[in-house]
């Protein structure tokens, strides 16, 4: 018995359907919808009636239903007994994120977790290059994207959106004044995430769906988004960054928002790892802290 299969199938019948799994599980559609073949053509039969409007169980499919969600009901309280010491844990993870997110959303909290187990070694990949899970050994990663990421065979959960935004000094922001419009931008020197060369832009929405695209010369372009905040506050020019990112600078006066009803981003942040079976106890509890914790700081919204 595979039980990610059956896990699959008792998701899908309990949340009515495929698409209703598939935002609860993080995960796309069309894998859930091949992982329930796959279970179909393994046993030989129907498990599930579905067309575009309704789904229902089979005969087959109510028997097998049964059954599994007893065997994950099982599996669960096998797992609790073994995890009910938090001291228990013990182990090396390894967790691969953007340097953005190390420096700025699970430095507040890592320490935290590290504290409560203390037994826990984490090994920390700070890169804005995406690793090879699997190639590379990694445990967890933490992604942000604008599209769906590919299905890649790793469990995708979702964390939260997070909203990007304009910043620069506040003299800058007094020049530019607080009713601006994408049009007040034109010629406005931009300082660009990522070191790499080439053509820059802000992808700017309105408060009423509205959308603008400002086109930009690049005085900076890096991947640290501390030397940009710098250089904004600076006064070198206009920068988009998260919002959690300038928060602290924000409310302390170095930085100002920029059209402040408008954003430059609203990217998915997704945690990825290897499929549920088999995962050490220890990088599941890490997988549920940052799911749990991770959303309020990078909710951190910097108002102007």
């Amino acid at each position: 018995m595979d039980l990610n299969h059956a896990y699959y199938l008792v998701n899908v019948v309990e949340k009515r359907g495929f698409s209703a799994a598939a935002r609860t599980l993080g995960i796309p559609k069309s894998r859930i919808s091949r992982q329930v073949k796959n279970l179909e053509d393994t046993l030989g039969t129907r498990l599930l009636n579905r067309d575009s409007r309704h789904m229902s169980l089979t005969e087959a499919g109510e028997a097998y239903y049964r059954h599994a969600k007893i065997a994950l009901e099982c599996m669960a309280a096998a797992e609790a007994a073994v995890r009910k010491d938090k001291d228990s844990l013990e182990g090396t993870i390894t967790l691969s994120c953007s340097v953005g997110v190390a420096q700025f959303g699970l430095s507040r909290i890592l320490p935290r977790f590290l504290s409560e187990h203390s037994r826990v070694v984490l090994r920390l990949q700070a890169s804005n290059d995406y690793a090879d899970l699997i190639a590379d050994g990694i445990d967890l990663a933490i992604r942000g994207h604008a599209n769906l990421l590919p299905d890649s065979g790793l469990i995708q959960r979702r964390i939260t959106n997070v909203p990007w935004h304009l910043f620069g000094s506040p003299g800058l922001a007094q020049h530019i004044g607080a009713a601006a419009s994408p049009t007040d931008l034109d010629g406005q020197p931009g300082l660009a995430l990522g070191w790499r060369p080439g053509s820059s832009a802000w992808s700017l929405q309105g408060p009423d769906g509205s959308t603008a695209s400002v086109p930009f010369a690049a005085r900076m372009r890096s991947d640290d988004m501390v030397a940009l905040k710098q250089a904004a506050a600076a006064g070198l020019g206009v920068v988009a960054l998260p919002s959690y990112v300038c928060a602290e600078d924000v409310a302390e006066g170095r930085l100002s928002r920029l059209m402040p009803d408008w954003t430059a981003g609203l990217p998915e942040i997704s945690l990825l790892m290897h499929e549920r079976r088999g995962n050490p106890p220890q990088v599941d509890a890490l997988a549920a802290f940052l799911h749990r914790e991770l959303p309020d700081v990078m909710n951190s919204v910097s108002s102007s």
